[in-house]
């Protein structure tokens, strides 16, 4: 692709150009006149010999030179017409700022195109500060900088420009994606990718197409600058009734987190939070730690910074002897004596200098909060000069500085001084400690980014988990059984109890007497075609002691279900083990990125508590393993009072052996293992279920497709 053509031209038609005020093709054409562009400018439109004072041709073809860029505003029924004619002449894109092409109007424009590209349609436009170049219809120029911003909202694209403005940021480029009928975010991004005069890109999508693109382009870019990312949708209406739990806790924005984790990008909430992501980035490298040090002529403001870093699971430096005892030798008699640093509200600008250079000797520490309160014994400009002239590039011997001066008023020109010296500036000590974990999750991201999980096949018998899924699709049934479900994993290193299958509560009383020989109590279950979960009909008893408690059991069961839904009856042993978690795992299919697996806390309450992470198949060890401490439950697996430490690599091969599963079977579109029983002991699968899908059980071998995230 001749990007570079295209996104700094030379030469620009407006296709639909027009002198008639307001309307779309006058206010585009204006706002590249009025942005200074010196390349050649030339309307097009057949109605009018000359527009603003520019010569104006009937069409393309009549263009006295081959345009790098064209934008195009004509009504919807001209669009493929005009593309055909573009790309007849070699230009290199079209931008496509006309809304309300019908499919086949699209279809028509893509078949014209040739080797053009296309930006949109229904676009704002294209904007190339480094050319001088607002193509667009927002509302001014952009200032040339180092931001390059993809957006599929033109509405945002104009809010973020008129923000920008305000704030003296500057872009590289920005393409408003519009509806993506050719150039789509992932080609996007790998464009910024390659640009040398972008140093980060922020991205604000509403969906993603060609997932698999995006995964790779965005990987690839973010293992160079940042990339930052406003993904709405977050709380969309919760996931209608599954055949499994997994199912309904997989929803879209799970995935979508887990996939732009794994690609590298950082995910933030809001547009304010883009940009202070894009300036927190640029000023600093990733922090493995956020050990914070901070220096505070108030007390209270230092106590707010820490209640904030904790409250975003940071950790407050500990100073060490050596560091305090320097201390004491340069503050006064009454400071804090400890982390936060309070050298009392009176410090002069060397009281701020001298500590900030004792800390920073500190190898305790990996981050410094410089914080000052508005008194009238200080002056907030001195202590910001004493702060920057101690740094470089807003670093102390390696470490980032940052600066939160309180006030309004009389604290800007002192933020200012720390902003030319290169310190971040944050208005309040909660934005501080959000800086400090946004470059440790920074830091997290491009260390998950680089992974390359293993695509060799994992312990596992595909052969005889094909047999059972080949079975259960030759009855038509698109659920397993438990037992079946059982078989399958056990294929696959995942193990639960002994178990039996019974026809009647005879039967179960027979098996009962011959598992209680080896067990104290069993488990009697529902065993149905039809019921997924047995315990929300009663189709569970435990704590059974003997064979005829297990056929009253079997009866009660009996009772309770139609008997069009009973197919027998399971006989377990029961799992005791004090202090073990309850777990779950589960596989999921998502349509745009494929199957995930869910990790979290198990039991019946799973879509209530939600305490679940979502992460991509195929897994390897450190993948599964970060999944395992995104979870409340992870804290509790390591052990606590007297209980011990789970058995990590057990749990984690579990998740690998259920991934493995995924990319081995595809007909597998859904899964639980819940609970899977969890301690010191190992791991134990105490229910399972999986769906399949049916047209995909003879027809496709171990999914090549997975591949794409690796």
């Amino acid at each position: 692709m001749d990007a570079e053509r295209w996104m700094r031209p030379r030469s620009v038609a407006v296709v639909g150009a027009s002198p008639k005020p307001g309307s779309v093709g006058q206010v585009v054409l204006d706002a590249i006149r009025r942005g200074g562009f010196t390349g050649t400018i030339c309307p097009v439109n057949p109605k009018y010999p000359h527009i603003d004072g520019l010569k104006s041709y009937a069409t393309a073809l009549d263009l006295p030179e081959v345009p790098d860029l064209a934008i195009v505003v004509t009504p919807p029924e001209v669009v493929p017409q005009v593309i055909g004619q573009l790309a007849q002449r070699g230009t290199a894109a079209a931008v496509v700022i006309t809304a309300g092409l019908s499919a086949a109007e699209k279809a028509d424009m893509l078949a014209c195109r040739g080797a053009m590209r296309i930006i949109g349609p229904n676009t704002i436009g294209l904007i190339s500060p480094y050319v001088a170049l607002n193509a667009s219809f927002a509302l001014g120029p952009a200032s040339p900088g180092r931001l390059g911003l993809i957006s599929q909202s033109g509405a945002i694209v104009a809010s973020i420009m008129d923000w920008a403005t305000a704030e003296g940021i500057g872009f590289s480029e920005i393409l408003s994606l519009g509806d993506m009928a050719d150039l789509d975010a992932g080609e996007a991004i790998g464009l910024l990718a390659r640009d040398p005069a972008t140093s980060a890109i922020l991205l604000y999508l509403e969906s993603i197409t060609h997932p698999r693109r995006f995964i790779a382009e965005a990987r690839a870019a973010a293992a160079l600058k940042p990339v930052i990312i406003v993904k709405p949708g977050r709380h969309q209406a919760a996931a209608k009734a599954a055949a499994t739990h997994t199912g309904a806790l997989a929803g879209a924005d799970p995935v979508i987190d887990a996939a732009l984790a794994r690609a590298g990008v950082i995910r933030v909430n809001d547009l304010s939070d883009l940009f202070t992501a894009a300036e927190i980035t640029a000023r600093y490298a990733p922090l493995e730690r956020g050990r914070v040090a901070i220096i505070t002529n108030g007390g209270g403001a230092g106590v707010l910074a820490v209640d904030d870093l904790l409250d975003l699971n940071q950790s407050l430096a500990i100073l060490s002897p050596e560091t305090l005892h320097a201390l004491d030798a340069i503050l006064p008699p009454t400071w804090s004596k400890s982390n936060p640093v309070d050298i009392i509200g009176d410090a002069p600008p060397e009281r701020y200098g001298a500590a900030l250079e004792v800390v920073a000797r500190d190898p305790g520490v990996d981050a410094i909060l410089v914080m000052n309160c508005p008194t009238a014994l200080a002056n907030p400009e001195a202590a910001a000069k004493a702060v920057a002239g101690r740094v470089t590039a807003g670093l102390i011997g390696g470490k980032p500085v940052l600066a939160t001066f309180l006030g309004k008023t009389a604290a800007e020109p002192a933020r200012a001084i720390l902003r030319d010296a290169g310190l971040a500036t944050l208005d309040t000590p909660k934005q501080a400690a959000e800086a400090v974990a946004l470059l440790c999750r920074w830091h997290a991201l491009r260390r998950l980014a680089v992974r390359r999980p293993a695509v060799a096949p994992a312990p596992g018998d595909r052969a005889a988990a094909l047999m059972v899924l080949k079975a259960v699709a030759a009855e038509g049934r698109r659920v397993l059984t438990e037992p079946e479900a059982r078989a399958v994993l056990l294929a696959y290193g995942i193990s639960g109890p002994r178990l039996v299958v019974a026809k009647n509560p005879a039967d179960v009383e027979i098996a009962a007497a011959g598992l209680l020989f080896g067990t104290r109590r069993l488990v009697v279950k529902l065993l149905s075609r039809s019921i997924t979960h047995k315990s929300d009909v009663g189709g569970v008893v435990l704590n059974i002691e003997t064979a005829v408690e297990a056929r009253a059991a079997a009866e009660a069961i009996a009772a309770r279900v139609a008997a069009a839904d009973l197919d027998g009856f399971t006989i377990e042993d029961m799992i005791h083990r004090p202090g073990a978690e309850s777990l779950i795992i589960g596989l999921s299919t998502d349509p745009q990125f494929g199957p995930v697996l869910v990790f979290g806390a198990g039991g019946t309450a799973v879509e209530v508590m939600r305490d679940t992470a979502t992460g991509l198949v195929p897994l390897d060890g450190l993948l599964a393993g970060d999944m395992i401490d995104r979870t409340r439950i992870g804290l509790l697996l390591k052990g606590y009072r007297d209980v011990k430490p789970a058995d990590r690599q057990a749990i984690i091969g579990a998740m690998l052996g259920l991934s493995q599963l995924a990319v081995d079977c595809p007909a597998i579109i859904a899964a639980d293992i819940n609970p899977l029983l969890a301690d010191a002991l190992g791991v134990v699968a105490l229910d399972a279920r999986i769906e399949i899908d049916l047209a995909l059980i003879d027809t496709r071998g171990p999914n090549p497709g997975l591949v794409f995230v690796t």
